[in-house]
């Protein structure tokens, strides 16, 4: 199981449903719904990933918006995905709250969200330590749950495991997510590639790591 393929069978079968992708960056997730019939809605804050989104996916609908302020009425998709995006929101319970409110009868919102283990995060950690805000993504999730705010039906981990060439591959992927991180790589290369290299496994393909995902499947209440 992955996190793609619990994602539709969430929401199966998509042929035209309205789909809310919160966090959308550059339309990876919103291009595979797309294809498979949905109706899709992306939202991001960065405009630079937006350009990008719209250029890969054309048939679907993008706006800049915030995960805490969603521009849409109350009720109007059929589900929503939050696909590595909780944790980078500002504040997570609001997030949360504003999915619900834009779900409709019967809809349901798939969170899925890296943990702060796994050989992905020791090797991203010298660049960003994502420590606590994934921990605050994780228990803003508990709270509305124990709110009576959404009721949970799935919880599993499952684990992404990604190979790449080299440290510029993988810092190439995550300076994509913030740009940011290229600035503090530059600063300290040796400590990024020791980090890099001290976390992946040799394959004969290339530097293999591995990052567990959480995955909530969330109906509102």
């Amino acid at each position: 199981m992955d996190a793609l393929t619990l994602i539709r069978e969430t929401f199966a079968p998509l042929a035209r449903r309205a789909i809310l992708d919160i966090g959308c960056g550059a339309g990876h997730l919103s291009r595979a719904l797309s294809a498979d019939g949905a109706a899709v809605t992306g939202i991001d804050p960065g405009e630079a990933a937006l350009a990008k989104a719209r250029a890969a996916v054309p048939e679907a609908r993008f706006e800049a918006a915030s995960a805490q302020a969603l521009p849409f009425p109350d009720g109007a998709f059929d589900g929503a995905v939050m696909l590595n995006s909780l944790h980078h929101v500002p504040d997570p319970a609001a997030a949360l709250a504003e999915a619900a409110r834009v779900l409709g009868p019967g809809a349901r919102l798939v969170v899925v969200e890296p943990l702060a283990e796994g050989t992905f995060f020791d090797a991203l950690k010298p660049v960003e330590d994502e420590t606590d805000i994934r921990a605050a993504a994780q228990a803003a999730i508990a709270q509305a749950v124990a709110a009576g705010r959404y009721a949970c039906e799935r919880d599993v981990v499952v684990e992404r495991r990604e190979t790449f060439a080299d440290g510029e591959a993988f810092f190439t992927r995550i300076s994509a997510v913030d740009p940011a991180r290229a600035d503090v790589i530059r600063a300290d290369r040796a400590t990024a590639e020791r980090a890099f290299l001290g976390a992946a496994e040799r394959t004969a393909e290339g530097y293999a790591l591995v990052q567990p995902l959480r995955i909530h499947v969330l109906k509102p209440e």
